[in-house]
């Protein structure tokens, strides 16, 4: 039974990251048609916009991936490159402004495609497997579907039956990084790209912490994680759920375009499978608008890391760099065929 959630109550796999944002790498590489909206809309991280009564030499102008009215047996297609491949743990299919004109039936698909081929070799590769099978869905919406699959995928494909409008396709997950690819430099054991999650914070008034372990450099201050401003003498701390067990040895803080508003100090720990809390590094001053990079002494195999920062704040960035152990690896490895 396919599992379908009211748009006022968010299932809980939306706290995870959209593997497909453009801002992470996705790229929307082939469509069917696109005759009305282009297929690259599909994943901007913005919610769509409308505006009456704005028309091009094709009609209405819509902010979303719109393809024109099939007239044979026939139906649409969009592939999107995951800008993070990983699991995928649900999809939102945003029919947003579409009243008239959006598909009544949808289905997802995903695939794994080893080095970067062309779009149209993509596009005629045979191993797909359903996320989703096909399924009702309404205009005008965001339509939830949870996704029961532990498989690392690079492509997906969204099918429309038979034509019409979707404003954006979300592809909630967590990543799993390329096992051919480990060990062969710097590994961030916190990145999302790699398997790391946010797991926990204690606040998120600004901005999301998942914000923390995008890859790149954030451009502005609202591309990182801030919390509200406290008034109860604690503290704000996230904490990263690592890509498998791992000892880190240069962790960086990254206090980017945060200036009037950046922590005064950091502090993180670590546990493993003891589940015992050890120091990683010790409450240390930080600066504004600075990539701090600290060593970290110790050789703790952790799974976990708590970011403290005293009181509250924002941050741009938070890189863990180090190796993983044997147990770690084989965890990242599972997720491959």
């Amino acid at each position: 039974m396919i599992a379908q959630f009211d748009p006022e109550s968010l299932p809980g796999f939306t706290a995870l990251p959209d593997l497909a944002l453009r801002s992470l790498g996705g790229a929307v590489i082939w469509a069917s048609d696109e005759f009305f909206a282009e297929k690259e809309k599909l994943i901007v991280a913005e919610p769509a916009v409308y505006r009456t009564a704005t028309f091009g030499h094709k009609g209405q102008i819509y902010d979303g991936w719109e393809t024109r009215r099939r007239r044979d047996h026939g139906y649409d297609q969009a592939i999107v490159r995951l800008g993070v491949p990983g699991v995928v743990r649900g999809v939102v299919v945003d029919t947003a402004w579409f009243k008239g004109n959006y598909p009544p039936e949808v289905s997802v698909e995903a695939t794994v495609v080893d080095g970067y081929p062309p779009a149209a070799v993509i596009a005629a590769h045979s191993k797909w497997e359903y996320l989703l099978p096909r399924v009702k869905v309404s205009g005008d919406t965001q339509n939830f579907f949870e996704v029961s699959s532990d498989k690392r995928w690079t492509h997906v494909r969204l099918n429309i039956y038979p034509d019409g409008g979707v404003a954006r396709f979300r592809v909630h997950g967590e990543g799993r990084p390329d096992r051919r690819l480990l060990g062969l430099g710097a590994f961030d054991l916190a990145a999302l790209e790699n398997g790391g999650l946010i797991t926990g914070c204690s606040n998120r008034f600004y901005s999301a912490p998942q914000n923390l372990l995008f890859p790149g450099s954030a451009r502005v201050m609202g591309e990182g994680w801030e919390t509200a401003r406290r008034r109860d003498g604690g503290n704000d701390w996230v904490q990263v759920r690592l890509a498998g067990e791992g000892v880190v040895r240069v962790a960086e803080i990254d206090t980017s375009h945060f200036l009037g508003n950046s922590p005064a100090q950091a502090a993180l720990t670590g546990r493993g499978p003891s589940r015992t809390w050890v120091p990683l590094l010790a409450r240390t001053d930080l600066l504004p608008d600075t990539r701090h990079r600290f060593e970290v002494t110790g050789s703790y195999p952790v799974t976990e890391v708590r970011l403290d920062i005293y009181p509250d704040g924002g941050l741009a960035r938070l890189r863990l760099f180090g190796e993983l152990t044997a147990a770690g690896r084989s965890n990242v490895e599972r997720y491959w065929g």
